[in-house]
C-alpha cells in the first residue's frame, strides 16, 4: 500500500510536486502578464488623453464665456448673436433616454425573467442570439426607421400630433436598441444564482413567479442594476438616433412630441461643418463633450457603488 506525503497525495506519484508547488511559473507567463498589463495601461492612458484633449479646450471656452451663461435656457452657439446656455441639450438628453429606458428595462426583464426562469435550454439558445441581433443593427438603421416609419405609421396613425423630428419616436426606436444589452446582462446574473436558492423556494410552496420575482431577482440584483446603468450610458450616448428621428431644435421642454436637440446630436452636427479651429464655436464641441463624459462618467461610478453595495456571493 503506497504512503501518504505529507500533502495527503500518495508517495511517488508523477507530476504532484511539479504540478501543485506554487511559485513556479509556467514559461511565458510572464510576458502574458505583461501584455495584459500592458492592455489595461493602454485603455487608462486613452482615457486620460481623451480627459485631457478635451479639458484644454473646456477650460479655453470658459476663459471667454462665464459659468453662469452656460447654465442657462438658450443655446444657440452659432448664431451670429450665440448664447450658451446648455440646458436645452440636457433636457432633450434626459427626455429621450428616459423614454428609451421605459421601454429598455421592463421589456428586458421581462425578456431576462423568461430566458432564464421559464424557457427550455434549446429554447433559451435560440432566442437569446437573436434577441442579440438587435445590438448588432447599425444605429442609423433604427434612425431611419423610427423616422420614416414609427413616426408616420404608428405615432402619427395614432392621432398623437407629432413633428416629423420628435423625441418620442427617437426615444422608443432606442429603447429597442439597448433592450438587449440590459435582457442579456439581467439574463447572465440571474442564470448565475445558485441553483439551491430556487429548490429551497420551491420546497416552501413557492411558485415560479414568485422565485424568479422574489428570490432569484434579488439575488441578482446587482447584475441588473449594472445591465441597467449600461443601458442608461450607452443611451446618452446614442449618436445616430437622435441626429436622424428627434431634429436638431434645442427646446428647453419636456413634451416628448416635439422636436429636441441632444449634447450627441450637437456634437455629431457641428463638428461636421466648417468651423475655424480655435474658434468658440470650435471649443464648444468639446465643452458639450466634456458634459457628457461627466455625465455618463457619474452613470457609471453610481452604478460601481451599488454594484458593491448589494453584490451578493455563492
Amino acid at each position: 500500500m503506497p504512503s501518504i506525503t505529507k500533502g495527503g497525495s500518495p508517495a511517488g506519484s508523477p507530476g504532484t510536486s511539479s504540478r501543485l508547488v506554487s511559485g513556479k511559473s509556467r514559461k511565458g507567463e510572464h510576458v502574458i502578464q505583461w501584455l495584459l498589463g500592458a492592455a489595461a495601461l493602454v485603455s487608462v492612458g486613452t482615457t486620460v488623453l481623451i480627459l485631457f484633449a478635451l479639458l484644454r479646450e473646456t477650460v479655453a471656452f470658459f476663459g471667454d464665456v462665464p459659468i453662469k451663461e452656460f447654465f442657462g435656457t438658450e443655446w444657440a452657439p452659432l448664431f451670429s448673436d450665440p448664447t450658451y446656455g446648455v440646458f436645452p441639450l440636457i433636457t432633450g438628453t434626459l427626455l429621450v433616454t428616459v423614454i428609451a429606458l421605459i421601454v429598455a428595462v421592463p421589456l428586458g426583464l421581462a425578456a431576462a425573467i423568461y430566458l432564464s426562469e421559464y424557457a427550455s435550454h434549446r429554447v433559451r439558445q435560440t432566442i437569446k442570439p437573436i434577441l442579440e441581433l438587435l445590438a448588432g443593427v447599425p444605429t442609423v438603421v433604427f434612425g431611419y426607421f423610427a423616422l420614416t416609419f414609427v413616426t408616420p405609421k404608428i405615432l402619427q396613425a395614432l392621432g398623437l400630433e407629432v413633428q416629423i423630428f420628435n423625441a418620442l419616436s427617437a426615444g422608443l426606436v432606442m429603447g429597442f436598441m439597448v433592450l438587449p444589452t440590459i435582457a442579456s446582462l439581467a439574463e447572465d446574473a440571474m442564470s448565475a444564482v445558485p441553483a439551491s436558492l430556487r429548490e429551497g423556494a420551491y420546497g416552501l410552496g413557492a411558485n415560479r413567479m414568485q422565485v424568479a420575482v422574489r428570490v432569484v431577482a434579488p439575488a441578482a440584483l446587482s447584475g441588473i442594476v449594472a445591465g441597467i446603468v449600461l443601458g442608461v450610458s450607452r443611451a446618452i450616448g446614442e449618436t445616430m438616433i437622435v441626429l436622424v428621428a428627434a431634429g436638431q431644435v434645442p427646446n428647453f421642454t419636456l413634451n416628448p412630441t416635439a422636436s429636441v436637440e441632444t449634447l450627441t446630436t450637437f456634437i455629431a452636427a457641428t463638428a461636421k461643418g466648417d468651423i475655424p479651429v480655435g474658434s468658440i464655436k470650435y471649443e464648444t464641441i468639446f465643452v458639450v463633450a466634456m458634459l457628457l463624459f461627466v455625465m455618463t462618467f457619474i452613470a457609471n461610478m453610481i452604478s460601481i457603488r451599488f454594484v458593491r453595495k448589494f453584490r451578493q456571493a455563492y
